[in-house]
């Protein structure tokens, strides 16, 4: 069985084979040659399957040679080969990687993956000795091997995303494959992060079309997979300045689309973290193409119902931004405002654990531009009957630095947030909420006693002039009312008719009687 593996292999073809169409020659195919001779087919899931109809080429994303000519025998290590011989090796063990197997029958074809999970490991080896300067020849082979492995269609996802809360992860879906593709990744990983790579050549390989179907990927099942998506994404950006702009730019598009139109992706958190890293490098000042990131894909990722999923890497490169740029901190919060959730008590909660961390990086300056509508807002979150609502909104009293910025601005901000302390006091029915709200206004009491007893004051006179004009409201009616049952109805008058009360049968009444 390994004669006929390895006779799939490419080998050089002499003069004379080419001159007279000999059939002992072996042209290397695009497609993949299976065990027994026949050509393999692609199923939509990446694995392979033995079919005796037309090969389906599988090509990679960038434009690869239609062939890398080797004689040498792939089995072989490096440390038997001269220096001379190494590259020639390096290339048969990636075209003996090219070969995908189906892992959905652990026993079928173990000899033949187990020989290839050692040529995996010789080739991880060799690139982390990193000896000699990769060739243009081994980049492409390289490239090629990550493509025909790696890049794959996903099986529908038929899971619902409506079952579960805004933090709730469904349970994730383990690649069978993995045991082959990890290797492949420790493999890309370390290629990328070589110094043997030059990035001007590599760059030919690892093109848009490369990087947009890597991007792809992202959206595993597999939470392994997008780890190492993660870490490789983060080293191409950081080896490949050329791609820079294209790669913010993919990603602000799937981020579009998740918000937009899918409402479904797997891999945001991992790309907000990749993110986190690439907006803590940006350069001062900011571009303003990067402050249309923010605006434009960073503030609407409030949007979706699974926030709770990557919160903390979206409110980690959210402060990132305000940290480079603090002027940028009321426009966060105005965002943040405008898709402030109304019917999720969950979301709300969330939204003021990340209205915290902005507060902590903003300045009075900027407070003053957004303080009316955010404390306004940060009132009605004290006044909800959701007692985690109330409580995550009186714990921002809490923060030393939100308690100096209302301390510098009381006289626009006690008189919104007092009134709904007084309400708190008088009704709520949560006993925590209570204890909590009467911290806070012994905390606004100590602030400014004098402006404390003038707004409390106030609210008092406002309550009473309501119910007064409220008392007023209800004894007109009741005038009209009384006004209208004596007036005799004449002509075109509009008379209020009340439903008449159904006829009681004659026997209830005897009974009741």
């Amino acid at each position: 069985m390994w004669k006929q593996f390895l006779s799939k292999l490419p080998r050089k073809s002499s003069k004379s084979d080419a001159s007279s169409g000999s059939t002992r020659s072996h042209p290397i195919n695009n497609g993949t040659t299976s065990m027994n001779g026949n050509p393999i087919q692609r199923t939509s899931s990446g694995n392979v399957v033995p079919s005796r109809s037309t090969a389906v080429k599988r090509t990679a994303s960038a434009i690869f040679p239609s062939s890398v000519v080797t004689s040498i025998e792939p089995l072989l290590l490096f440390k038997d080969v001269p220096n001379t011989e190494k590259q020639n090796l390096f290339i048969s063990k990636l075209n003996l990687c090219c070969v995908v197997f189906d892992f959905s029958d652990p026993n079928k074809n173990s000899a033949e993956k187990d020989m290839k999970r050692q040529a995996l490991l010789d080739l991880i080896d060799y690139v982390d000795a990193g000896s000699s300067r990769f060739t243009e020849p081994m980049i492409s082979a390289s490239c090629k091997m990550f493509a025909m492995n790696l890049f794959r269609a996903f099986p529908p996802n038929n899971r619902s995303s409506t079952g579960g809360g805004e933090t709730e992860e469904e349970e994730p879906m383990f690649e069978p494959a993995w045991s082959h593709l990890q290797l492949v990744y420790d493999l890309f990983l370390k290629f990328i992060e070589s110094s043997s790579l030059d990035a001007k050549i590599g760059k030919k390989y690892v093109d848009h079309s490369f990087i947009v179907r890597l991007l792809h990927l992202f959206d595993s099942e597999d939470p392994r997979e997008r780890d190492c998506l993660k870490t490789i994404l983060h080293r191409i950006y950081g080896k490949f300045m050329v791609h820079r702009p294209f790669i913010r730019k993919a990603v602000s598009n799937i981020f579009y689309q998740f918000v937009f139109e899918t409402d479904r992706h797997n891999g945001v958190a991992e790309l907000l973290e990749v993110f986190g890293s690439v907006i803590s490098g940006f350069a001062l000042p900011l571009k303003e193409e990067h402050k249309i990131f923010l605006w434009k894909a960073l503030i609407p990722l409030h949007k979706p119902k699974t926030l709770g999923v990557y919160l903390q890497q979206l409110t980690y490169c959210v402060t990132q931004f305000i940290e480079k740029e603090p002027k940028l901190a009321s426009s966060v919060i105005k965002g943040l405002l405008r898709y402030w959730p109304v019917t999720s008590s969950q979301k709300e909660v969330m939204f003021l654990s990340e209205l915290e961390e902005v507060l902590e990086a903003t300045n009075m300056v900027e407070l003053q531009k957004c303080m009316i509508p955010l404390f306004r807002r940060i009132s009605f979150c004290i006044n909800s009957s959701h007692f985690q609502v109330a409580e995550r909104a009186l714990f921002l009293w809490n923060n030393d630095h939100v308690i100096s910025l209302v301390s510098q601005h009381r006289q626009a901000i006690m008189p919104l947030v007092l009134p709904a302390l007084e309400r708190n006091t008088r009704g709520h029915w949560n006993q925590a909420v209570l204890n909590l709200t009467q911290n806070v206004k012994k905390m606004l009491s100590e602030m400014d006693e004098e402006l404390f007893l003038a707004c409390k004051t106030k609210f008092e006179e406002e309550e009473a002039r309501q119910m007064i004009m409220e008392e007023k409201r209800r004894m007109t009616w009741e005038r009209l009312e009384s006004i209208a049952a004596f007036r005799p109805v004449t002509g075109n008058t509009s008379v209020l008719v009340r439903p008449a009360r159904p006829a009681i049968a004659a026997p209830v009444v005897a009974a009741l009687s």
